[in-house]
């Protein structure tokens, strides 16, 4: 008898709401999400730390209801040194033993990016600081950080994160599996063969997705684009339709070796849910095979 490989890694993003209305989404969000034994929920950080009280707040919040690790975003523009220690720090006293190592977006109006310019950097931080204590997790482009001067020069850049002492990585979303493939392929060249999980974005809105795909850099194929508009106002087809392609999409990428999905949820549970329960990872993964 022989178990099957490592269970896949399924964890949930999560941003600190700004609102009562927002915050009873998010309770009820991960409560549900809860439920399928995520391996970690991530919180995010908002450019230059505008949500830093709010990321550690929910971080905290987390920790007390949520029967599930929790790992903050730390980005590092806007901050010096001092500052990144102090809140790297109050996570080792939360008990956060996961945290994800971003540069961050210089937010509109901020005269100085602070002391550290890449991810790179701050990865060097945390492992000088804080030695082996945490997983670090850093960000991965598929179809190449809108930013780099090529897709060559964002793997390379990728191998400095590894180099710094990052144990695993995270994709920006993508719907199209292939980019995925090919990018853990051009990785493969540069001797990088770190987990990196795919991100998934769940299709809720056709105007956001469209809008949060200019900003990121993040490709929305054109086939998929016009099914989605040919829907107009029709929220639910939207939904459900997004659904299906989301779902086929998890499908290829686990049949094809993926260590794990990241879903963003932007707060809402019930479409990751739909598709969690599809896909029956948790059941499937704990199956004992003979061999």
């Amino acid at each position: 008898m022989k178990k099957n490989p490592a269970p896949l890694i399924i964890s949930f993003e999560f941003y600190p709401p700004k609102t009562q209305e927002g915050l009873e989404i998010l309770k009820r969000s991960s409560s549900l999400l809860n439920q399928v034994s995520p391996d970690y929920f991530s919180v995010t950080f908002g450019a230059g730390g505008s949500t830093r009280e709010g990321t550690i707040d929910m971080v905290k919040w987390l920790g007390r209801e949520a029967n599930t690790p929790v790992a903050p975003h730390l980005s590092c523009i806007g901050f010096n040194r001092a500052a990144l220690t102090d809140i790297l720090h109050q996570y080792k006293a939360l008990g956060v033993k996961r945290v994800i190592a971003l540069r961050g977006d210089l937010p509109s109006g901020m005269g100085s990016i602070g002391e550290f310019k890449y991810a790179s950097e701050l990865v060097t931080l945390i492992r000088e600081e804080t030695g082996d204590y945490f997983h670090i997790e850093v960000a991965a482009y598929p179809e190449c950080h809108p930013q780099a001067k090529n897709a060559h020069s964002d793997v390379i850049n990728l191998k400095r994160k590894f180099a710094a002492g990052a144990n695993s990585a995270i994709t920006q979303y993508f719907f199209n599996p292939d980019a995925y493939f090919y990018f853990l392929d051009e990785c493969a060249k540069q001797h990088i063969f770190n987990p990196i999980v795919p991100g998934i974005m769940p299709v809720m809105h056709f105007n956001k997705l469209m809008r949060f795909s200019e900003a990121c850099g993040a490709e929305i194929p054109r086939w998929l684009s016009k099914r989605l508009e040919a829907y107009g106002d029709d929220v639910e087809s939207i939904r459900q339709y997004g659904m299906e392609v989301v779902y086929h999409l998890c499908q290829r990428l686990m049949a094809g070796g993926a260590p794990g999905l990241h879903f963003y949820t932007l707060n809402h549970a019930e479409l990751c849910m739909q598709i969690i329960q599809q896909l029956d990872v948790r059941q499937m993964h704990m199956k004992e095979v003979t061999g």
